[in-house]
């Protein structure tokens, strides 16, 4: 077989699809491949470019023909799909593939590591479990209610309510309804428990971060966000500025420019949606510091002025997103600027 000089491989859960190319872009092979067929048939071929789309297992498999010499390339797969000449299939996926990772013009993703990937996989299983505890409440409080039995909104009221489950004291509530819930309860306790033990490993790993450490000190950002945004980054200098990763976040207004004239609307929300959500939390804990306790950011006050809290959160959070930039890029830890100090 005659050696390609650059290839696409489209990957899935078992079916995968590889195609190559020589130095004429001539078509070298298309072969479909079983999961278990992809390292040793890419073990056979010189080094060569790979792309891969980055999508699910994508780092995996980056870090996986990587290790036999060959140089791969991850690819948002919205950059890809311009690039597929015909109808959707398994083999123009991996043309299109090849043919957008020689573009000079390409953007690519960083390929994680296994210790970037157990960190998020610590991240994304505490972010399950609050939504299933979530869930868990709201469900104790709505059977609750049957019964005629409420309490406030909020944490302290859910445990007032679980009280009344576990005591038994209260006759409303029918022995049949109070095993069942009692079940709920149970779930409930055991995801706050796991939650706490996540909170815990999630600490360990940013305090054996330097970087996370660095990036804990801009305000607005703590130890869950800075870990997460070392974890989901990487190499911050593959991003050209500032903005370059306020824009990965999706923290930059969406465009709708034509003729010369510029519309620009609300922020994109595009890239990585937990990212932007640690963000604009920890903006809105800035602003109610502000709020209470006075800030010495007088372009805050200004915006608070004239635009909500949440609006103002998202530009906070925009604010933040260039400074961890800029500490993740060149080093350093976080100094209050001398003339908003003053």
């Amino acid at each position: 077989m005659v050696q390609p000089v650059t290839a696409g491989l489209d990957i899935a859960k078992n079916v995968f699809h590889a195609y190559g190319v020589d130095a004429n872009g001539e078509k070298v092979f298309s072969r479909k491949l079983r999961r278990a067929q992809v390292e040793s048939f890419f073990a056979k071929l010189e080094p060569c470019l790979i792309g891969i789309e980055a999508c699910a297992t994508a780092h995996h498999w980056a870090r996986t023909i990587e290790k036999m010499g060959h140089q791969v390339r991850l690819m948002p797969p919205a950059y890809v799909k311009p690039y597929v000449k015909t109808q959707k299939n398994d083999e123009a996926d991996a043309e299109a593939i090849c043919e957008a990772v020689t573009r000079p013009n390409m953007r690519f993703a960083e390929t994680k590591t296994v210790e970037q990937q157990s960190v998020l996989v610590l991240h994304r299983t505490r972010a399950m479990l609050i939504k299933h505890r979530a869930r868990m409440g709201n469900t104790i409080r709505a059977h609750l209610a049957e019964f005629g039995i409420t309490e406030s909104i909020g944490r302290i009221g859910l445990h007032r309510l679980i009280e009344v489950v576990v005591s038994g004291e209260d006759d409303r509530i029918t022995e049949v309804a109070r095993r069942a819930m009692m079940c709920l309860v149970e779930q409930y306790r055991l995801l706050q428990d796991q939650i706490l033990d996540l909170d815990r490993q999630v600490m360990v790993c940013h305090r054996s971060n330097d970087a996370s450490r660095r990036l804990a000190t801009i305000p607005g950002i703590g130890p869950l966000a800075a870990s997460a945004l070392v974890a989901s980054v990487g190499d911050a200098s593959s991003f050209k500025n500032g903005r370059s990763f306020a824009a990965f976040i999706g923290l930059v207004p969406k465009q709708s420019s034509s003729g010369g004239k510029e519309r620009l609307g609300k922020i994109s929300k595009r890239g990585d949606h937990y990212l932007r959500w640690l963000l604009v939390v920890g903006g809105l804990a800035v602003i109610r510091y502000a709020q209470r306790h006075g800030t010495r950011r007088p372009w805050l006050v200004k915006l608070l002025q004239r635009r909500t809290a949440k609006i103002a959160a998202v530009a906070m959070a925009n604010k933040m997103a260039r400074i961890a930039w800029v500490l993740m890029a060149r080093g350093g830890a976080y100094r209050e600027p001398e003339a908003q100090a003053a």
